[in-house]
């Protein structure tokens, strides 16, 4: 029999994942949980067939716990459910591990579609124009190491003195890296850079 683990702190959204559940795996033990650490105990106390993780949790954001869900328990396919349906957020899921995104906009027979279809080992995501995202993650992967890190000072705020102090540089050759990082990424200044680079954060 399966068990599945459903962690959201909204109580009707844990419900409707719970109906979907029970369509999509009759006679499956459902789990509830209302936080990430509530999941992990739930994890760590019985063998668990699925974990449907929402993103957005009171002690948990973004992919953190989708992160350490991983990293804890490998072998538990893990399911997202997200209020975002931006594809950098369901791209940066699934390359973190996740078995499937589910988007709460779905309809209860799309919800039971997705975790049917992530119970048979298989993985579903929503279907989106992925152009735009793919453009974003291959100008931000054209980055070297220290242009990355260089783009991160400056999500930070950080001043061009700041950036070369923490990189061991000097001032010179943080202005010459930053040439380079808007060339690579399309954009004429480090506002610009920064509004750009804030799109890989997820919702």
């Amino acid at each position: 029999m399966d068990r599945i683990v459903v962690a959201d702190d909204h109580p009707l959204f844990r419900a409707a994942l719970r109906s979907a559940v029970e369509k999509a795996a009759p006679g499956a033990t459902v789990d509830e949980c209302a936080s990430l650490a509530e999941a992990r105990a739930a994890l760590a106390d019985v063998t668990v067939d699925l974990l449907l993780l929402d993103l957005k949790l009171s002690d948990s954001e973004g992919m953190a716990g989708l992160s350490a869900i991983r990293a804890e328990y490998p072998t538990v396919p893990v399911a997202v459910v997200s209020a975002s349906e931006d594809p950098v957020v369901v791209r940066r899921a699934l390359a973190l591990g996740a078995a499937g995104f589910i988007p709460k906009s779905a309809g209860l027979p799309q919800m039971v579609e997705a975790i049917a279809a992530i119970l048979a080992g298989d993985s579903w995501a929503p279907d989106m124009s992925q152009g735009e995202a793919d453009d974003l993650l291959d100008r931000i992967a054209s980055l070297t190491p220290s242009q990355q890190r260089i783009l991160e000072g400056l999500k930070a705020g950080r001043l061009n003195k700041q950036i070369a102090f923490d990189l061991g540089v000097s001032e010179a050759t943080i202005k010459a890296h930053l040439t380079s990082v808007f060339r690579k990424l399309g954009v004429q200044n480090r506002t610009q850079a920064v509004i750009l680079a804030k799109q890989l954060d997820p919702a």
